[in-house]
C-alpha cells in the first residue's frame, strides 16, 4: 500500500499538494469508530497552542452536524498490562479535541499504518498547510522536517513550493533566546520585530529590547531605530580620557619653574620637601609641606 506524502519525499506517486481530504480520498479504507478515551494526541504536532474559542466553534458545529470528517490514525504497539488498544492521531487532533469536549465515548476514524517518520511528515505538512501556525510553530516545523529526512533548505523548499529564503528566514528566528521566541509565539511582537532583534549581536541585549519593545509598544521602525543606536553605540571606538594642560605665557612659565628650582635646592640641603601642584581655572596652585624638625 502507497503511503501518502510520499511522494511529497520523492518516494511515491503521489503530488505535493496533498491536503487531508486527498490522503483520505487516495485510502477508501473503512471508518472504525474507537474510543475517544484511547486516543493520544500526535507527538510530532508542531502546534503548541489550540484556540479554545475556535475548538469550541468545531465542537458545536459537530454537535449539529456530526462528524463529517473522519480523524486519522495510528495503532501504538501493546504495553504490558493494557487490555486495549492505543491509538495516536495522524491528522484531525483538532476534532478530536472537540468532540472530547462534547464529552463523546467514539469517534469516527480512519486506521492506517505508519512509521514515525511519515507520522510526523503528515502531521507537520498538514499543519503547515493550513496557515495557522505562528511563526515559530512553522520555523519548528520546517526544522523538524529537515532533521528527519536529512534534507537541505533549498530542497526543503521545493517540496514545499515555497522559496529557499523564506524557509532560511524563519529558521533564523529559532536562534533568538527563549524569551523571544516565547513572546513570538504568544503573538506578543511580530515576526517582523523579532527579524529586526536578530541584528543584536548578544542575547542579553535581545532580551533587554524584548521588554523596551512590551513596556513602551514599540512598533517595528521604532524598533529598528532602537537597534541601529545600540549597535552605533557597540561599534564606536572609545575614546581614551586625555588630561588637556592649559597654556600659560611666558612669565608664568618661568615663575613655575623658578620655584621649582628653588624647591630642588632645599631638597638637596637634605630637607624633605613635599609639593604638590594643582591647575585650577583661574590661578595654579602649589603647596609645599617642609616638616618640623627638632622643634
Amino acid at each position: 500500500m502507497v503511503k501518502p506524502f510520499n511522494r511529497f519525499f520523492g518516494i511515491g506517486d503521489k503530488s505535493d499538494n496533498e491536503t487531508e481530504t486527498d490522503v483520505e480520498s487516495y485510502h477508501p479504507d473503512e471508518v472504525i469508530q474507537i474510543p475517544v478515551k484511547n486516543i493520544e494526541p500526535n507527538r510530532y504536532q508542531p502546534r503548541s497552542i489550540f484556540s479554545e474559542e475556535k475548538i469550541n466553534e468545531l465542537a458545536q458545529t459537530i454537535h449539529t452536524h456530526g462528524m463529517i470528517q473522519p480523524i486519522i490514525v495510528r495503532k501504538l504497539d501493546e504495553s504490558e498490562g493494557e487490555e486495549e488498544a492505543r491509538y495516536e492521531i495522524i491528522a484531525g487532533e483538532r476534532r478530536w479535541r472537540a468532540v472530547e469536549s462534547l464529552g463523546w465515548e467514539n469517534i469516527s476514524a480512519i486506521l492506517r499504518e505508519m512509521t514515525d517518520a511519515e507520522t510526523a511528515s503528515v502531521a507537520l505538512i498538514e499543519n503547515l498547510q493550513r496557515e495557522e501556525l505562528t511563526v515559530i510553530e512553522e520555523a519548528t516545523a520546517y526544522a523538524k522536517l529537515l532533521d528527519i529526512h536529512s534534507l537541505t533548505q533549498e530542497a526543503l523548499a521545493q517540496r514545499l513550493g515555497k522559496n529557499q529564503s523564506t524557509i532560511a528566514n524563519k529558521l533564523r528566528l529559532l536562534k533568538l533566546p527563549q524569551p523571544v521566541q516565547e513572546a513570538l509565539l504568544g503573538k506578543y511582537i511580530t515576526e517582523r520585530h523579532a527579524r529586526a532583534l536578530i541584528k543584536l549581536q548578544e542575547a542579553e541585549l535581545q532580551v533587554k529590547l524584548l521588554q523596551e519593545i512590551l513596556e513602551n509598544d514599540l512598533n517595528v521602525k521604532q524598533t529598528e531605530d532602537r537597534i541601529k543606536k545600540m549597535n552605533e553605540q557597540d561599534s564606536a571606538p572609545k575614546k581614551k580620557s586625555v588630561t588637556k594642560r592649559k597654556g600659560f605665557n611666558k612669565d608664568i612659565r618661568i615663575a613655575m619653574n623658578t620655584i621649582r628650582q628653588s624647591l630642588n635646592m632645599v631638597s638637596d640641603t637634605g630637607v624633605e620637601v613635599e609639593s604638590d601642584e594643582q591647575d585650577l581655572d583661574d590661578y595654579y596652585q602649589i603647596t609645599i609641606k617642609i616638616p618640623k624638625k627638632n622643634a
